[in-house]
């Protein structure tokens, strides 16, 4: 015979398989995430390298005037448009149209001023608000680059080495790894896909609770010859069951397409392995049983079916708060937020991210913070099935 808790997991499970808002919403966040993650971070990339790919346009007014700054431009992928004389108006609507990332334009006395070893003035128009300030940035490199080699030249024919008027010289290295650097932002973009773990079995968990007693179904239920444990065991492993396939099926999509984009042309790496992959997977699972269990015992004290609805509202968003608070408070990764349901698993996440080697106590207690509660959770709800009071809605 099968054990009863079984007997009713299937059928709660079968029936959340009919219903068309617990699947719509296994989907929704299964895939919608994932792929909007990849549409940004493939954006990036392509905002990223497209310089590198069309060069930048800059649109340069009397470029006669300094042709060795326009060799150094052309020797930068920088594509000098010489222009005619123009006024500021027609400056600022040549910036708005987007034909060009910025104006240059060389003053009259450029060569004069040059000659006799006096600054000449250009002017380097452009528009902060749009989306070109690293390509911006590109060209004053090369303006500051190109002042400082006339200033070398000009110290020399003087008979005075360059390295006068610089005492010190700053070299910088970066130890870091690629994986290292982007771990933060990855982890704070993936942060967000363990959210599944606690909408993906909402409906369920409040459709066998709340619903059912509202259906007056429940009442037959609990006159089997089943102890309370059993019935809240079975619909706490049916809705769980939804948001452990919807965050595993979310957590490889977004494997896949991470692995897939060419994140080392916008400095980042994704160096997290399948194997790690289903390590972090496995250590989600009791994550999706402590919502679900939540999500239970929370709609079996509500009066109503909209009650439930309503309280779990705010729910959904505790398990997201120590996550936040960590990353506006920039604490460092400890030991303790391994104990912590949700923040644990965005912290295993993120220091896999970043290639370090974390032993096998992360997972332990990632696994173990979120198994515990779910327990607490499931004892607490079998008691509260026992009572008359609730199944009356009293």
């Amino acid at each position: 015979m099968k054990a009863k808790w079984l007997i009713v997991f299937l059928k709660e499970f079968r029936e959340t398989l009919r219903d068309r808002r617990s699947l719509s919403l296994l989907a929704l966040f299964t895939f919608m995430y994932p792929v909007m993650l990849g549409l940004v971070l493939h954006q990036q990339i392509k905002k990223a390298t497209r310089p590198e790919r069309e060069g930048i346009e800059l649109a340069v007014i009397n470029a006669a005037m300094a042709p060795n700054m326009m060799t150094q431009f052309k020797h930068k992928n920088i594509n000098v448009r010489p222009m005619g004389p123009m006024d500021e108006e027609q400056i600022a609507n040549l910036l708005r149209d987007k034909k060009t990332v910025a104006v240059l334009r060389i003053s009259d006395k450029f060569a004069d001023n040059y000659q006799a070893m006096r600054p000449a003035e250009v002017e380097l128009w452009f528009d902060s608000a749009s989306d070109n300030r690293g390509r911006q940035r590109d060209i004053e490199d090369v303006l500051q680059s190109y002042g400082s080699g006339v200033a070398s030249a000009r110290l020399l024919a003087h008979g005075v080495s360059p390295a006068t008027v610089a005492p010190v010289k700053l070299q910088r290295y970066d130890t870091g790894t690629t994986a290292a650097r982007s771990a933060g932002l990855i982890g704070g973009i993936l942060g967000f896909l363990f959210f599944p773990a606690v909408i993906c079995g909402l409906s369920a968990a409040v459709d066998s609770t709340a619903g059912e007693r509202e259906r007056r179904s429940l009442e037959v239920l609990m006159s089997q010859p089943a102890h309370s444990w059993e019935l809240v065991v079975g619909k706490w492993l049916a809705a769980a069951s939804l948001a452990i396939i919807g965050i595993t099926l979310e957590l490889f999509l977004a494997h896949a397409i991470m692995s897939w984009l060419p994140l080392e042309e916008i400095g980042m790496a994704w160096r997290v392995t399948t194997l790690d992959l289903l390590l972090v997977s496995l250590a989600s699972i009791p994550l999706s049983l402590f919502a679900s269990s939540l999500q239970i015992a929370v709609a079996m004290n509500a009066k109503s079916f909209k009650e439930a609805q309503s309280m779990l509202t705010f729910v959904l968003f505790m398990p997201m708060v120590p996550g936040l608070a960590v990353t506006m408070m920039d604490l460092k990764t400890a030991t303790w937020m391994y104990s912590v349901p949700m923040l644990s698993n965005q912290t295993l996440l993120r220091e896999i991210a970043k290639g370090d080697q974390i032993g096998v106590l992360p997972y332990l207690l990632t696994f173990a913070s979120s198994m515990v509660w779910a327990l607490v959770a499931v004892a607490f709800a079998s008691w509260r099935m026992k009572s008359e009071r609730y199944v009356l809605a009293v």
